[in-house]
């Protein structure tokens, strides 16, 4: 029997190699951190170019996320290249400054988010295990629902007739990303309320989907994570 000479590793150890170094799934940590990124921006700065900079973030935080999928290549850069087209598109209609433009964006903007959240939650169940970039990617997707939301709620803004919130509450960037993440958490603080059936309805839906979101993936995933084990000897 052929024995593997001491100076040079296995064939096994650099098959392991080359799979880690092209494995997607530890773009869920950077993937996160844009996240928070595009939070603090659009949270601190209430100037109109934070509605441009928030398509470029989502751009890249779907792009991570096909990335990150293992979706077939032809599929891949088929989405890829409706994304760059359609954030265009968006980016376009959103420098107009109208109220269509603004709402079309924002319309984009939650499409984009709710079609990366899908991607995550696809690829994390399809795991048969549960690793820290596992609790990267759902943490990722829980905050993506709070901002799509918070997008869907600035479109019903801009394309709706009647004020958003009641009391004629200000209707901006900050206070929809504020309003989406409360109710996603079931705060409620009561400050800001939706003031029709259709703000009502879609918050509903929001707070629905977190507390199912954090009693079903979040508890399975924590409950399932196991730290890796240190190599014996050290």
């Amino acid at each position: 029997m052929t024995q593997a000479s001491p100076g040079r590793p296995r064939s096994g150890a650099v098959v392991a190699t080359v799979l880690a170094r092209r494995n997607p799934e530890g773009r869920y940590g950077l993937l996160l951190l844009v996240l928070i990124a595009s939070y603090v921006l659009s949270a601190f700065n209430r100037r109109p170019v934070v509605t441009d900079l928030q398509i470029a973030f989502f751009l890249a935080v779907l792009l991570l996320a096909l990335h990150a999928s293992q979706l077939p290549r032809w599929l891949t850069r088929l989405a890829i290249a409706v994304a760059l087209a359609g954030s265009a598109a968006a980016l376009g209609v959103a420098l107009t400054g109208t109220a269509d433009g603004l709402g079309a964006a924002d319309l984009w903007k939650g499409f984009t988010l709710l079609v990366t959240v899908v991607l995550i939650v696809r690829r994390i169940l399809a795991k048969p295990t549960v690793t820290i970039q596992s609790i990267y990617g759902a943490l990722s997707a829980y905050i993506i629902i709070g901002l799509m939301f918070a997008a869907f709620y600035s479109a019903i803004g801009h394309l709706g007739t009647p004020p958003f919130f009641a009391d004629n509450q200000p209707a901006d960037a900050q206070t929809f990303q504020y309003f989406s993440f409360t109710t996603l958490t079931t705060l409620g603080y009561g400050d800001f309320t939706a003031a029709a059936n259709s703000g009502r309805a879609i918050a509903v839906m929001e707070a629905l989907t977190g507390q199912v979101f954090l009693a079903t993936l979040v508890a399975r995933l924590v409950s399932a994570f196991r730290a890796p084990a240190e190599p014996p000897g050290e």
